[in-house]
Formats: structure tokens, C-alpha cells, sequence
């Protein structure tokens, strides 16, 4: 049988590692800050135990997870001061309680983690160290009849919060963490909604090792991260229509109107004798001049009635709205999207960089790229 085709290679592949996603600098940040957490917690346990003498041990295992936690995780909900901490401090409760309650030491490692889980479940404070530092308190007992000082314990739980909040800050994270929002322009049309990530969360239904907020950003950051590589190399050119349907500005109304009607389109671009937009006439235009809008004051009416004592327009030029937003042929296509959404452009006329007409793109033509880039790859 082919070793591709082995039925357990999926199952198998589970068991390889995993990208971490961080490069060498970062790698050595963790490692730094690790060092400089435990060196700090070993030397204020070696001190108390010479200034507090205890029988109990002066230093314990489940701290250099947490140190792991605050220096390799600081933006983690696990390892935020709350959870370091109360989670710590809880656990060794019911580390305590479990090894006096069951002198049986299965039973009574069974509670004290179990217990302690539950305690930091409730109290939001979940710590994973916290669970081995509840068995620690435990085996402490069973082995020695002695558990670590709880004040030792706490005294190192704060120089080791003081120094993952100072060496995080020195070398550029944020820890105590604080999502940082997203501003609303930032999110590309087609993107999620927090309510959409609140019903994935909710079907998910487990603990995630991120924040709500981040992990929203990083969902934010990959859908434009898509959106750029399927659309960021669109231009212009590639979606406008060329050539274009245009008229000079000394074109008679009825011609412009008439070649509207032919190509059924609602906007016209108006060139100059150089070739260069100067002006815009839409099937709007037409239909005011044939059925003006009611004034709604006196001085408007009165203008309106100065209007019509003149000779109405007969050329494009004198109908036409002006200045045209244009945009370059080798302009990004998503350029675009800002000024179609805001309502006030319809149509866009494209020039090249002489600013002579070459195209025009409208509201359909963009549509109709951005449906073809996000449609997927099997039915294109």
C-alpha cells in the first residue's frame, strides 16, 4: 500500500509539531524574560527562606510555568494577573484542603486538582499552573507532612508579576494585556460582524487560549490579508470598459440623449477638444431640464423664473456637471470602493496619464470583479 494512502497518516500527523509563528528575536525575548522571572523568584525564595526559615521547600515547580505563561503568553487570558495570582492562590486552597480532608493520596490529588479547576472556572481566574501547584500542595503533604509557606508562595507570585510587567513593557508587549480595538475603516466590505464571532464562539464551546478581542482582530487581519491578495493587484484598466461611450462638449443635447438611449447607459463622460473629461451628463440631467424640481422658497422660485426667461441649453456643455472625479488606469481598482460607497459616484471615468479618457468604470463593473475574486477557485 502506497504510503500516501495509509489510512492512519491523518491520525499520525497529529502527533507532529506545530508552527509556533514567531522568528528568532521573539524566541530569544521568551527565553530572556524566562530566565530573568526565575532567577528573580529563586533569589527572593532563597532569601526568605534564610530571613522566614520554613521546612517547607523554598522554591516550587509550578512557577516556572507560569513563568512560561507571563514571558511566552502575555496578551493570554491564562496568564493576565487575575488568573496568576487568584488561580495560584486558589489552587493551593484547595491543594490544602484536599491533602487534609483524604488522607488517601489518589483521592486526595483527584480533589485537590479537580477542586481547584472548578474554583478557577468560577472565578474566571484560570491558571494551568495552578492545577500542579494544587497537586504540589498535596504530594508536599503526603511525602513530608509539610506544604510551601503560602506567604513565600504569594511573595514570588508578585516579583514574578513585576517582572513580566516590566520586561514586557521593555521589550514592546503589552502585558497586563489590552486588546487592542480595531478602528471601523479598517474592516473591508464582506468581513464578519461581532455577532457572527459570538455565535462561532458559542458553537465552538471551549476555552481558547486568546482573548475574545484578539482573536476578533486577528480574523479582521487575515479577511483583509485575503481581500488584498485576491483584489490588492486589480487596476482600473482591468475592469473598466473600453472604449468608452463618450461626447464632445459641443454635442447637441438630442444627439447625447439619443446615444444614450441606443447603448442604454445613464451617464455620458464629456471631453474637450484635447480628449480630456471636463464634465459629466447623466440621464438625471435630462429629466430635470424636462420636469425641473418645484422651488421650495420665494428666492428660489424667483431664480427658477430667471432661468426660464433665458434660452434653455441646446449642447452637452451646457448641461453637463462639473468637476468629474476621475480615476488613473493603473490606479488600484479598490480605490474605487470609497467612492461608490458614499453614494455620490456612479460612474468613474478612467484616464490615462495624459488625462485623456480611456474608460469608465461604474458601480456594475466593480461589482462584478469583486464577485469574480471572492468566488471560490473550483468554480471559476
Amino acid at each position: 500500500m502506497p504510503k500516501s494512502s495509509w489510512p492512519g497518516k491523518a491520525w499520525w500527523a497529529r502527533f507532529q509539531p506545530g508552527v509556533l509563528g514567531i522568528d528568532r528575536v521573539e524566541a530569544v525575548r521568551v527565553v530572556v524574560g524566562i530566565a530573568l522571572g526565575i532567577w528573580a523568584v529563586a533569589w527572593v525564595g532563597r532569601w526568605w527562606q534564610g530571613w522566614m526559615p520554613t521546612a517547607g521547600p523554598w522554591l516550587i515547580a509550578p512557577l516556572g510555568a507560569s513563568a512560561v505563561l507571563v514571558f511566552g503568553m502575555p496578551s493570554s487570558p491564562l496568564s493576565q494577573p487575575w488568573p496568576l495570582l487568584g488561580g495560584s492562590m486558589v489552587s493551593m486552597g484547595a491543594g490544602a484542603l484536599g491533602a487534609v480532608l483524604w488522607p488517601e493520596p489518589v483521592w486526595a490529588a483527584t480533589f485537590a486538582v479537580a477542586g481547584a479547576v472548578l474554583a478557577m472556572l468560577l472565578l474566571r481566574c484560570l491558571h494551568p499552573p495552578g492545577a500542579a501547584l494544587a497537586l504540589f500542595m498535596v504530594l508536599s503533604h503526603q511525602q513530608q507532612g509539610l506544604m510551601p509557606d503560602v506567604r513565600a508562595v504569594l511573595l514570588m507570585l508578585w516579583v514574578l508579576l513585576l517582572v513580566g510587567m516590566a520586561y514586557n513593557h521593555l521589550t514592546g508587549r503589552s502585558y497586563p494585556h489590552a486588546p487592542s480595538a480595531l478602528p471601523a475603516s479598517s474592516q473591508s466590505p464582506g468581513q464578519f460582524t461581532a455577532s457572527d464571532l459570538d455565535t462561532a464562539l458559542a458553537h465552538y464551546n471551549g476555552v481558547l487560549d486568546i482573548s475574545r478581542a484578539d482573536l476578533e482582530g486577528l480574523l479582521h487581519m487575515a479577511g483583509r490579508a485575503a481581500f488584498q491578495r485576491t483584489l490588492g493587484d486589480l487596476r482600473c484598466a482591468d475592469i473598466m470598459s473600453s472604449p468608452p461611450l463618450a461626447v464632445q462638449a459641443g454635442v447637441s443635447l438630442s444627439q447625447a440623449w439619443a446615444l444614450m438611449q441606443q447603448e442604454q447607459v445613464k451617464a455620458l463622460p464629456v471631453m474637450d477638444a484635447q480628449g480630456r473629461v471636463c464634465g459629466m451628463v447623466t440621464t438625471t440631467d435630462f429629466m430635470q431640464l424636462a420636469r425641473p424640481p418645484m422651488p421650495a422658497s420665494w428666492g428660489q422660485r424667483l431664480r427658477a423664473m430667471v432661468r426660464r426667461s433665458h434660452k434653455p441649453p441646446s449642447v452637452v456643455s451646457e448641461l453637463m456637471s462639473g468637476p468629474v472625479q476621475v480615476a488613473q488606469a493603473q490606479q488600484y481598482a479598490m480605490e474605487l470602493v470609497p467612492l461608490f460607497s458614499q453614494g455620490r459616484y456612479h460612474h468613474i471615468p478612467i484616464v490615462d496619464a495624459e488625462l485623456r479618457l480611456v474608460g469608465i468604470v461604474t458601480q456594475t463593473d466593480l461589482l462584478r470583479a469583486l464577485a469574480a475574486a471572492v468566488q471560490p477557485t473550483a468554480q471559476r
